[in-house]
């Protein structure tokens, strides 16, 4: 019998519910791969001189009931006011069926940005859905699936203008920012220009004169205090000079104004939230960017596109993708990798579930109740500055009376925006009431005499102007028509979900991406209003429980990280790596060193490593890495001598990109600083150093982090993420900035997100992992990560070569396996392999990253013996299959991976002419008879997409799956 003080201790550990392993299962691994210890075998894998022998300075792992108490008392601490602040924020109600079918759904927040198309065509057609409503709403014909926020995505646009521009020999290109643009907006553009060269002039639109140069400029629509403005005639004299015209604008609103694609802009961007998704504090939600038909091949992020499949059959993917970041590298014109899908298809189903004649009746209803209390506020003897509005007033008041307002809205929970010492700004919403009015009318009475808000209904004349009203069409497909009970709309959503492959169904292996747990429990807060209605410009001593939770969190991750000072705004990975290299700049230019501009980068980084450093204004010198997969020091220490004049940084990935530990990082390290640079640790894999070894303690300067894949915040199908900055004492100074709320950073580099704290709406998902895990909990995880991905290795090393392995002949957390013989052995390349894995209900590694013809398998701690197993399995099938073509038993070209993957449509079909059973094509093993996502669709031709490019929802019989 335990004794009593054991008896008392919890119940139950969540550590044991991350980990997938047992302890047999685990004893069975080590066996397996010669060692009788986790600690033994992992310090076979771990250099030596970068380990950290101390356990993390962080509390023991709590119990979920324990960390769901902690949460709920933190959560309690923010109060819920009113918030009228508007400026691009605004309160919305997420339909309950989207809520629980979609928000809170592992089916729909576990899966992966849909590289394999046939196993992702239910969320693909949400995105189809986003792209059609936003080119609808603002009539441009091309949209993307999402951008980060309105600002980025404002930044992106500029960067399209420069990348189309006809520059005049001799002349700096020149920015154009409307002045009443969103702070947030105009901020963020501005640092994104002068990393790129582009000087920024903030202006009246009206009087700017366009000279050469000028490659675009910016406008609000309808400006950030309200005002509904004409910019035809604006639209035409920035034509006639040669740019481009960006319209940041509000969706709702376009649903009773002329689009922007009708008064000549050439581009519109702007946030997507007010369509049933949460405000959290600042996000995230999905932004919005259209354009025209001339520029598709520059629009940053993901284009979901309808091509077709290998039987003819419409089948959506990702479109144009060898314009993206991943494929051009320093050429690229956008860093973004993935963005916000699981916020995008929340906006695009509220589309669904309203469709065009409920956005009309929410925005008429916010236009109406504005222009009430327009009224009452001019019989209480204010100025509306602007005649012509949406949702937005903009009142004058005395100098003396502004603070008097704004203490007595502040007595009724209200919060208004100050938009001068003279001026108060508010904005109206879908949750605005008749009560709510009387209420800021009794605000700015200021104890006098108050209209009677049943006057108020006698008349509200609309302030949107006549030439400026909406007479065109949108949302005319079947889609934004068909789902209106909650029956269909709910069997919709179903359908969609059905198509997709999840972690709800088997383990996903993406090499560097680390698909592990989302645990419930992490996820119940993100439901919990305290932390989803929070406006991110309400005063700070209404967020004292994210302030809190915000301390607590990057403390954590400075302790993991061993990086003492974080910045929490940069709000994905790739705007971490822009912002810690931002970073970097400023602080060589406080040493008057801003000649240093040079960044060395290994060949085999991702793509988006060497985006980022051309966005953040740096030249890109390429290191090799040698025949082992390290990073090849004698080259390294070349390419910094002879850019010691001009080294800026070092951007370095590890464990490496090639899946191993780099004995030589330490060497590395300091041959930069010996040469004047600063160490840039890309954090994609910290997931194999978490309690093993630090950053900081490695040599880097700054690490950005993951925190929807070390940190368990899930990845939505594409996003969202989280990429803060961890970074060493000398670079604290010049973290990111906000000019809405000051964060007081002494020589900032700028701004990088709309938001200051970029997506706090999910931060809590981290930091219940890192509670749940504790000290304890954290180093286990990354043992058994790095167990894992051996066992996986010595599983497949006799069936296929792995390309890459450590001194003592193991990999990190992942690993690459060589498929790149088997072209000439059987005419198979390594997407055969990857469309017959999905035969077997699984999601394909990553495919020929880093290295073209190769997959990238990372399986994470949180996978079981038996789900490895069966993923081994899987491949040594495939392997006797690709075997049997080079026995000559089944012909080149037509067989069971030139074929797949099989949809239950083939299989069922009368006609079979294919030189396999359909058993063999369908049920390839005992496991798939039961547990199996079917592809609903043949394998898609990307290419026909292209060159055939759709980007919006085709006519509802033209794509009618065969699943349905």
């Amino acid at each position: 019998m335990p004794t009593a003080r054991a008896s008392l201790l919890p119940a139950d550990r969540f550590v044991t519910r991350h980990i997938g392993p047992s302890p047999d299962e685990t004893q069975a691994m080590l066996q397996a791969l010669g060692y009788d210890s986790v600690d033994e075998f992992v310090d076979a894998v771990v250099p030596e001189d970068i380990r950290l022998r101390r356990p993390l300075a962080l509390p023991p792992g709590r119990t979920e009931r324990e960390v769901l108490q902690a949460l709920r008392g933190l959560a309690a601490q923010n109060q819920l006011f009113r918030s009228y602040i508007g400026m691009g924020y605004h309160h919305s109600f997420t339909p309950q069926v989207i809520q629980r079918n979609i928000v809170e759904n592992p089916g729909w927040y576990t899966a992966y940005t849909p590289y394999q198309p046939e196993i992702a065509q239910g969320r693909l057609e949400a995105l189809l859905n986003f792209q059609t409503m936003v080119a609808d709403l603002t009539a441009l014909p091309i949209a993307n699936a999402s951008l980060l926020d309105e600002a980025t995505a404002a930044a992106e646009a500029m960067h399209v203008s420069e990348a189309v521009a006809q520059l005049p020999p001799g002349k700096a290109p020149v920015f154009m920012i409307a002045e009443r643009c969103h702070p947030q907006t105009i901020a963020v553009v501005r640092t994104r220009a002068e990393a790129r060269g582009v000087q920024t002039v903030v202006a009246d639109p009206h009087a700017f004169e366009f000279r050469p140069g000028v490659i675009g400029a910016l406008v609000q629509y309808p400006t950030t205090d309200g005002e509904i403005e004409d910019y035809r005639a604006f639209c035409d004299r920035a034509h006639g000079a040669g740019a481009l015209v960006t319209a940041a604008t509000d969706l709702l609103a376009l649903t009773l104004l002329v689009p922007p694609g009708e008064w000549g802009a050439d581009i519109a961007v702007g946030n997507s939230q007010r369509f049933g998704v949460p405000m959290g504090y600042g996000g995230p939600h999905a932004a919005f960017f259209a354009t025209r038909e001339p520029y598709k091949r520059h629009i940053p992020g993901r284009i979901i596109g309808v091509s077709r499949d290998a039987a003819g059959r419409p089948a959506l993917r990702m479109a144009l993708q060898t314009r993206e970041q991943h494929i051009r590298r320093e050429k690229a014109t956008s860093n973004i990798c993935t963005a916000q899908v699981l916020l995008a298809v929340m906006a695009s189903m509220y589309a669904v579930y309203h469709g065009p004649e409920g956005l009309r009746r929410i925005a008429e209803r916010v236009h109406t109740l504005t222009a009430l209390l327009a009224n009452a506020l001019v019989r209480l003897g204010y100025r509306v500055v602007y005649p012509t509005f949406f949702d937005t007033l903009c009142i004058e008041v005395e100098p003396w009376a502004l603070p008097r307002l704004l203490d007595a809205a502040r007595a009724r929970r209200i919060n208004l925006r100050t938009v001068s010492p003279t001026r108060i700004g508010l904005s109206l919403d879908e949750a605005t009431m008749l009560g709510d009015l009387a209420d800021l009318v009794a605000a700015f009475s200021l104890n006098e005499a108050l209209p009677l808000v049943e006057d108020l209904g006698a008349r509200a004349d609309a302030a949107l102007p006549q030439p400026l009203r909406r007479t065109t069409p949108y949302l005319t497909h079947p889609v934004f028509h068909k789902y209106r009970s909650e029956t269909e709309m709910l069997r919709y959503i179903k359908r969609l979900e059905a198509r997709d492959l999840s972690l709800t169904t088997s383990m996903i292996p993406l090499g560097s991406c680390t698909m592990k747990l989302n645990a419930t429990t992490e996820m119940v807060p993100l439901s919990w209003r305290e932390f989803n209605r929070l406006h991110p410009f309400a005063p700070r001593e209404q967020a004292q429980g994210y302030r809190t939770l915000f301390r607590q969190l990057e403390d954590m991750l400075a302790e993991i990280t061993g990086l003492p000072h974080v910045s929490l705004q940069p709000n994905a990975g790739s705007q971490g790596e822009l912002t810690g290299l931002l970073v970097i700049r400023a602080y060589h230019r406080s040493r008057g060193e801003g000649h240093r501009t040079t960044c060395l980068i290994p060949t085999s980084a991702h793509g988006t490593n060497p985006a980022s450093a051309v966005m953040a204004g740096l030249e890109v010198v390429p290191v090799r890495t040698d025949p082992h997969g390290d990073i090849d020091v004698a080259d390294l220490r070349d390419k910094a001598a002879a850019h010691r004049a001009t080294l800026a940084a070092l951007m370095v990935t590890y464990p490496s990109t090639t899946g191993i530990f780099d004995a030589s990082i330490r060497q590395i390290c300091e041959i930069v600083h010996a040469h004047g640079g600063q160490v840039y640790m890309d954090g994609a894999n910290m997931n194999a150093q978490v309690g093993l070894c630090r950053p900081g303690d490695i040599g880097a300067d700054v690490c950005h982090l993951n925190l929807h894949k070390t940190f368990c915040i899930p990845h939505g199908g594409g996003g969202p993420g989280m990429g803060p900055i961890c970074v060493a004492p000398h670079l604290a100074p010049f973290l990111p900035d906000h000019p809405v709320v000051l964060l007081r950073r002494e020589q900032p580099c700028g701004t990088v997100a709309a938001a200051p704290w970029g997506s706090p709406w999910i931060l809590p998902v981290s930091w219940a992992y890192i509670a749940l895990m504790g000290r304890e909990g954290l180093v286990e995880a990354t043992k058994l990560a790095i167990l894992n991905a051996n066992y996986v290795a010595k599983r497949l090393a006799p069936h296929y070569g792995v390309l890459y392995t450590g001194p003592n002949g193991f990999v990190a957390h992942e690993c690459i396996i060589d498929t790149r013989p088997f072209k000439q052995s059987a005419g198979i390349e390594v997407e055969d392999i990857a469309k017959r894995i999905i035969d077997y209900g699984f999601h394909p590694p990553t495919v020929s990253f880093p290295v073209p013809g190769t997959l990238m398998i990372e399986p994470t701690e949180s996978e079981s013996k038996e789900e490895l197993d069966r993923f081994c399995d899987a491949l040594i099938s495939i392997r006797e299959e690709i075997r049997e073509i080079e026995r000559g038993t089944q012909p080149r070209g037509n067989n069971l991976l030139a074929n797949a993957p099989h949809t239950l449509e083939d299989v069922i079909a009368d006609a079979w002419d294919r030189p396999y059973p359909r058993e063999r094509a369908a049920f390839p093993t005992p496991w798939t008879r039961t547990r199996k996502v079917w592809p609903s669709v043949g394998r898609v031709d990307g290419a026909y997409g292209d060159r055939n490019l759709v980007c919006v929802c085709p006519p509802m019989d033209a794509y009618a799956l065969a699943a349905d």
